[in-house]
Order: C-alpha cells, then structure tokens, then sequence
C-alpha cells in the first residue's frame, strides 16, 4: 500500500509539471513581449530617451509638457471624436446584418462568411490603400457622384469630411461585433415575441424592450472591446490621411508613432502611451461601473 500510495503522488507530481511545461511558452511570451515592454515603457516616460544608449532620468516632466503640448492635446480630441463616430456607426451596423442574418434565409453561410471577411482584411496596409484610391478627389467614389452632378468633394482634403472618411473604414470592419451579436439574437427565447405579438406590441417596440434588453451583455462586451480598438487606431490615418489636412486626423497613436520613431522623443512617446492607457483605463472603468443600470442579465441578476 505505501508503495502505491507514493507512486501515485509521483503521477499527480509529474502531471502537474507537464501542465507548467505547457504553458511555459505562453508564460514566456506573455513576460517578454507584454510584461516587459510594459513596465519599460513607464520607465521610460521618466526620462529622456530618444532611443540611444544613453538616458538621463527627468521625472514627470514629459507628463507636464504632455498638458502644456497643444498637438497632443488636440490629438486626443481628435481621437474622442474618432471614438464617438466609429464605434456606435459599427455597432449599429453589426447589429443591423446580425438581425437579417437571424433570418431563416438560403445561403446564410455564404452571407456570414462574406460579411464577416472586411474584419480580417480591413485593417491591412493594402485595404488602407484602397481606401484612399476610392476617396481621393479623382477617385471611384467622386467618380460616382458626378453621374449625379455632385463634387468633386475633397474627402480626404478637406478636414470637415476626412475624420468621417476613415471612420468609415473603421464601420466597415464590423464582422467580428456582428458574429457576437448574431450569437446574442439566437439565444432569445422566440416566446417572448410570441407573448409581446398577442400584447400587440409592434416590432419595433418588441425590439426595444425585448432584443435589447436581452443582449446586453454582448452589447456591453462588444462597446467595451471596440472602443478601446478605437482609441488605438493607427494603420487608417497613418496610410490614408497620413494625419492631415491640418491635424483633423491626426490620432493619438500616429501623433506617439510620429515622436517616437520620426522625430526620436522615445522618452516622451513613452509618456503619450501611459497617457493612452489611463485614458482607455478610465473609460472602461466608467462603462463598468454604469453598467449595472442598463445590461441585463438572464440568470436572473443585474450587471
């Protein structure tokens, strides 16, 4: 029996070594390139280093220039604005699609399938591409509207409209949120609609009270996620607009990659990161927080 009984716990030993081994690349991974670059950067928003060998500590200092600094200032309430533009069009689109995919139509594989496509491709250097080529002034787009005696429009020239085209991109890219979406809608009981029809409320009033209430929680995810892809956005301006015209485009994260790698204020890049963070941190904190008076959980609890 003491023979068993040891070579047993030799097994539940080895068994929990090999678990460790099995995560052992994901642990290194997670603390070299997350962990790491991390608290690495917090360090080097205390200093001044431009990406030498050499840096000399300087406190908070590229935080206060950071409040003293109109650009970035500017930056990131352009980004604000960027947020509030891009992520509820997205979500108000996924949405849409996720509902007519809801349907009992023929070939819905071949639709979601296609649907779903923009959000791998969309946020490639080609796609950015492209979207310049269709709404530069002699582009597709303009191209279109003169059959109608309209423009040119200077889409990406004129700043009351170049925000709004490269949220555009971004709305576009709405497969992800749209595939969440559409597994929310599947799990709402058909009986609740079955009830509000006989109570004679109409579809739109059963989609408020009804389909709202009861994908919440997705919803919750889903602005959470999405809005902090927002605030990180980089590839869109950085390829179509290149942050023009006067700074009317010009994100946060163009504006951190533009002092980092243009102009070598690594330190201070450093710092317009932690700045970025907070700012996320803060908004979704915020979301969290209210969220017990709007997302509704089925299993009988509040958020």
């Amino acid at each position: 029996m003491p023979g068993k009984v040891e070579k047993k716990k030799k097994f539940k030993i080895d068994r929990q070594q090999m678990g460790l081994l099995f995560i052992l690349p994901w642990l290194i991974g997670f603390v070299w390139f997350q962990l790491y670059p991390f608290v690495q950067s917090f360090l080097y928003s205390l200093t001044d280093f431009n990406g030498g060998t050499t840096s000399n500590f300087i406190g908070l200092t590229n935080y206060i220039n950071i409040l003293q600094d109109s650009k970035a200032i500017q930056s990131l309430l352009v980004t604000i604005v960027y947020v509030i533009i891009a992520v509820p069009c997205k979500l108000m689109f996924a949405l849409f699609i996720a509902m007519l995919l809801n349907k009992p139509i023929r070939g819905l594989s071949f639709f979601r399938t296609a649907y779903y496509i923009p959000s791998i491709l969309g946020g490639s250097v080609a796609v950015a591409v492209l979207w310049r080529f269709l709404f530069v002034e002699d582009g597709v787009v303009n191209h279109f509207l003169s059959l109608f005696g309209i423009g040119p429009i200077g889409f990406l020239n004129d700043e009351r409209y170049a925000l709004l085209t490269v949220s555009l991109l971004s709305v576009w890219q709405f497969g992800s949120s749209m595939i969440l979406f559409l597994a929310a809608l599947k799990q709402v009981p058909n009986d609740l609609y079955e009830a509000a029809s006989i109570d004679g409320i109409t579809r739109v009033g059963a989609f408020f009270n009804i389909t709202i209430p009861m994908i919440t929680p997705v919803l919750l995810f889903n602005i959470v996620m999405q809005i902090i892809n927002a605030f990180q956005e980089f590839t869109s301006v950085s390829i179509i607009t290149k942050g023009g015209p006067m700074n009317s485009t010009n994100l946060f994260c163009l504006l951190l990659y533009q002092d980092a790698f243009m102009h070598g204020r690594m330190g201070y890049a450093s710092a317009l990161s932690w700045v970025l963070f907070v700012v996320i941190l803060i908004v979704t904190l915020v979301i969290l927080r209210t969220s017990s008076s709007w997302v509704f959980y089925s299993d009988g609890g509040d958020a």
